[in-house]
């Protein structure tokens, strides 16, 4: 029974060229600063890089390309603090 476990093999599975890009772009997004940009900036720089992973990655469609765009919008916005949350919850409770 020892040995079953140890031949077992993983399955590796391939990032699709949607999951590659999208890793990319949130790489770049950090490493660009975009979220400490102003929204202007942001807005250039997004469709720049749209530009660049469609070119890179060609096998996206528009449609992968623009759900990137809001994937990464949402990933430059500040998180939200418990402090918005809080008179919510604290209504609920009441």
């Amino acid at each position: 029974m020892a040995n079953n476990i140890r031949t077992r093999r993983k399955e590796v599975s391939v990032p699709t060229p949607f999951e590659q890009a999208r890793d990319e772009m949130f790489q770049q997004v950090i490493r660009c600063g975009v979220p400490q940009s102003t929204p202007e900036h942001q807005e250039e720089w997004f469709t720049e890089t749209m530009a660049y992973l469609g070119d890179r990655y060609h096998e996206l469609s528009k449609e992968e390309l623009a759900e990137l765009r809001t994937l990464g919008l949402r990933f430059s916005q500040p998180p939200k603090s418990r402090i918005e949350s809080e008179p919510a919850t604290a209504a609920t409770a009441a």
